[in-house]
């Protein structure tokens, strides 16, 4: 059911409704463009390939200058009992294919001289009980081109005429003036050729009909009168007109009713006859005397306690005889021998027991209605004659007993109502053995009847039965194999495994399609897992008060052909997707008052179009759940604690958006909790605190990144260096965390050193580290082991030598290996507080050319080193300095054993 309207004008999409109200509404996925700002409040569209209707009635609408939704494909559009005041000009504007327009019970009192014009192809209106009072303001109506019924009725028109029609001719059919104070009725002009149908009820006490001409109502058939004081010649006016065919008299005294239906049998075209809301009490022998001409007769809560023995006897081509709703002790001796009546309605009165000769000679009767009356007992002989019966009606007497009353040959009765009898009636093997052409059986009731095995054998053309029972037996349905519809009401304990071993209960019924099974009261069933199992060709499954708890997920495996499944009061709380695996072409689903709260067990149902929840316990819906439901046109929720929370944002968002599925109700969900929230509506909470500004998220992002990319632009231009040191300083002191616990000292001292440096080392270093002092020095062309990483063999010299001595140059600075040898005996430096390091300067570096290597660097401020451009003309101090130093195992922070000092300036 459609629930929300998006209104659109020409040029923008136009929000509709100013108190934040929006509605959709689309029909075979084409959505209804609205005119201005006007909102329907919780519609429903009914589409069919035939029609489309949209159903606003009751829904609190009021309409104050605005436009009304502009349903462009709609052609009934009830907005009955609403609180509409005003219809405009713009109102209906664009309902160019309206053809119905009911808007009964306003408060309509203003109508535009245009509100209707632009309705070409209207056909009726419905504005009985408003407020208007001129009949002018209607007047534009009757001008449509293809109205046919106008109903104004129960409003304060004083009166009609023809004079206040501004028209020559009007295609008007059937006009209702009933319950107006009109005291005039003025027809001076040939304007209502094509008039049928006139309602003059209850006008007023008081009524003038003044028709100049009575060929002006040369096509009027039916004619409605009554509640109102006239003289039997005002009567006579008003109903002898040539073409009457059917007059309804409503209200009759006391006084005049005799008169007033004879005057109106004498009417020479009249075929039927309708008497009702009168107190006529008794019908004697010449009240219906003219009447001869009737085929329909009714006397409808007219108050009748009695009708002589000939009152009927005049009716001799009546084929419909109704006396429902009166006070009838018995059926009434005058129906004997109306050999031509076909239907008899003798429901709601006070019949206690029928005789045998009640409804003899009615050889053409095929309709009869006993219902709702005080029938005990049915005797044998009371339908001994009636052969041409087709449909029977008893229910709701006090019938226990069949007796077999129908025992008799009845070969045309098609349909049998016995429900709402005696609350045990008791069937007996062959009561209903010789109907053989019984196609429909009711013998429901509020508790359950008393049926025996074999009950029904002999209703080979049974198609519908409904039945209520206190025990279940595997030969209840015998005889029924072409049975098509079965509704059973169960008043017992029902546990299907302890029948496991026999064959599931409805087998023997190969060609039903619809089945409900209903449990009453407390009493429980337990369903086999195969209880459907034989039911191949089953379209519809009803389950009420059945089911409890849960269902077992092969309970559908054997209906392959399931269209419509309704599980109802069954207190059950959630069930197995796979319970819908075996049924994919389900259409429509009801799990009402159950205590569902979540429904992710529907996804994937890709055929269902109607889904109703009502009376769960639903609070936060999965608006992506509707998304694999992409048949869905109709989604009914209410009574649903829903929760005014940001976890249902997306399905609000849903509801006010889809322009596909209507959503029952939905304007009137309320909020269930937080309970600040509880007095307001669901499509009312305010959610914009839950939105995420993507807009906002996504300018932060892309400055973020253009931020991140030009400090790393800057970063990467001005401190690469240092970026590449602190790489391997981190890697360095990676590797000391391994090395701590490693072995001793396999040499004395780790040559690190540039290859454009290897002629020093090993011409001016080597032989007198080696060669005069006797010092065992690690090189890396000599001593790293082959297959080794670079930087573990780096590691292992390091960490496995007494010092390291760094041969420094311009080269060694842009070495990388170079760089991370330093770095690793830095790291032995200052984080083991070790003298590990000797600095041995081949060449004058100004201290800013070492600003990339800040381990170097601080280790240049802070501590002195050798130099050799310096000791060139004092080598053997320079190398008896070095000795020393390799000799020394002091703290870092001791200098002594250094001999040469930098000039202060040189390095700055």
């Amino acid at each position: 059911t459609l629930t929300y309207c998006r209104c659109f004008t020409s040029q923008t999409h136009h929000e509709a409704n100013q108190s934040g109200w929006h509605f959709v509404l689309s029909s075979n996925n084409s959505v209804f463009n609205c005119s201005l700002s006007f909102s329907l409040k919780n519609c429903t569209i009914e589409s069919s390939e035939e029609i489309t209707e949209v159903l606003c009635q009751s829904r609190h609408i009021y309409l104050n200058l605005q436009g009304l939704c502009k349903f462009e494909r709609a052609e009934i559009l009830r907005l009955s009992h609403n609180k509409l005041t005003n219809l405009t000009d713009q109102t209906f504007q664009g309902l160019d294919q309206l053809r119905s327009l009911y808007l009964h019970f306003n408060r309509i009192s203003r109508v535009s001289p245009h509100a209707f014009q632009s309705m070409t192809n209207l056909h009726r209106v419905d504005l009985h009980q408003n407020f208007i009072y001129n009949f002018k303001d209607v007047a534009t109506l009757f001008q449509l081109p293809n109205i046919e019924h106008v109903s104004i009725g129960e409003n304060n028109i004083p009166s009609f005429d023809s004079d206040d029609l501004p028209l020559n001719t009007t295609k008007v059919k059937s006009l209702v003036l009933e319950h107006n104070p009109i005291r005039k009725f003025s027809l001076k002009r040939d304007i209502f050729s094509f008039l049928r149908s006139i309602d003059l009820f209850r006008s007023t006490r008081y009524i003038e009909f003044d028709v100049v001409n009575k060929t002006f109502l040369r096509s009027l058939t039916e004619i409605s009168l009554g509640g109102f004081y006239m003289s039997i010649d005002a009567y006579n006016d008003m109903l002898h007109y040539t073409s009457l065919q059917k007059i309804t008299l409503t209200a009759l005294n006391k006084d005049n009713k005799s008169s007033i239906i004879q005057s109106a049998c004498s009417v020479p075209t009249l075929k039927s006859l309708r008497v009702e809301y009168s107190l006529l009490n008794h019908i004697d022998d010449h009240m219906l005397s003219s009447c001869s001409n009737l085929t329909e007769l009714s006397f409808y809560q007219a108050n009748l306690k009695e009708m002589s023995e000939q009152s009927l006897k005049s009716l001799t081509q009546i084929r419909y005889l109704g006396l429902d709703v009166n006070y009838l002790p018995k059926v009434p001796v005058t129906i004997r021998g109306l050999s031509t009546l076909e239907t008899l309605d003798l429901s709601v009165n006070y019949i206690r027991e029928l005789n045998c000769l009640d409804f003899v000679n009615l050889t053409n009767l095929k309709t009869l209605s006993l219902r709702k009356n005080q029938i005990a007992k049915v005797e044998k002989c009371v339908f001994q004659e009636s052969h041409s019966l087709n449909r029977l009606d008893m229910g709701g007497n006090m019938i226990h007993s069949l007796d077999y009353a129908f025992a008799i040959k009845m070969s045309r009765l098609d349909t049998l109502i016995l429900s709402d009898n005696s609350e045990h009636l008791q069937i007996k093997h062959g009561d209903f053995s010789t109907l053989s052409s019984l196609r429909v059986l009711e013998l429901h009731s509020g508790t359950y009847n008393l049926s025996p095995e074999g009950a029904f054998k002999g209703l080979d053309h049974l198609k519908i039965l409904t039945l209520s029972i206190n025990i279940f037996t595997k030969k209840l349905f015998e005889g029924l194999s072409q049975l098509e519809n079965l509704h059973l009401h169960l008043s017992f304990i029902w546990n299907m495994r302890d029948s496991q071993n026999e064959e599931p209960p409805f087998s023997g019924l190969p060609n039903l399609k619809y089945l409900s099974l209903k449990l009453y009261g407390q009493y429980a069933v337990t369903p086999r897992p195969d209880m459907l199992k034989g039911l191949n060709i089953l379209q519809s499954f009803t389950a009420d008060n059945f089911f409890h708890a849960s269902i077992h997920p092969d309970t559908f495996k054997h209906t392959p052909k399931l269209l419509h499944l309704t599980i109802i009061n069954g207190d059950i709380s959630v069930l197995l997707p796979e319970l819908f695996e075996p049924i994919p072409n389900l259409q429509r689903l009801d799990l009402s008052s159950n205590t569902f709260r979540t429904l992710d067990f529907l996804a994937n149902l890709k055929a269902l179009l109607r889904l109703k929840v009502i009376g769960n316990q639903l609070s936060v819906m999965n608006d992506t759940l509707f998304q694999t439901l992409p048949a869905l046109r109709y989604l009914d929720l209410t009574n649903n604690p829903i929760s005014c929370e940001c976890s249902n944002v997306g399905f609000k968002q849903w509801v006010l958006t889809n322009n596909q599925t209507q959503v029952i109700n939905g304007h009137q969900y309320k909020c269930a909790f937080p309970v600040s929230q509880q007095r307001h509506r669901f499509l009312d909470f305010d959610t914009s605190s839950c939105w995420i500004d993507v807009g906002f998220i996504c300018f932060t992002s892309s400055s973020s990144l253009i931020l991140l990319v030009l400090v790393v632009c800057f970063v990467f231009h001005f401190l690469r260096f240092q970026l590449v040191y602190a790489y391997y300083l981190f890697l360095a002191h990676l590797y000391d965390k391994r090395k701590k616990r490693g072995d001793g000292h396999l040499y004395d001292a780790f040559i690190s050193f540039n290859v454009h440096d290897e002629d020093w080392v090993y011409n001016e270093m080597l032989p007198v580290l080696e060669g005069e002092q006797g010092w065992r020095l690690c090189l890396h062309h000599r001593d790293f082991e082959p297959g080794k990483a670079i930087v573990e063999n780096i590691t292992d010299a390091i960490y496995g030598s007494r010092k390291t001595i760094c041969v420094i140059s311009r080269h060694y600075l842009q070495s990388e290996w170079c760089s991370r040898e330093i770095q690793m005996a830095s790291v032995r430096l200052f984080d083991e507080k070790k003298d590990v390091l000797i600095l041995v300067f081949l060449e004058d570096i100004p201290t800013w050319q070492l600003s990339p290597y800040y381990q170097m660097r601080r280790v240049v401020k802070k501590r002195t080193y050798l130099s050799w451009p310096q000791a060139a003309r004092h080598k053997g101090v320079f190398w008896q300095k070095l000795n020393q130093a390799l000799n020394d195992d002091n703290n870092p922070n001791d200098d002594k054993h250094l001999i040469i000092e930098p000039e202060e300036d040189h390095y700055k």
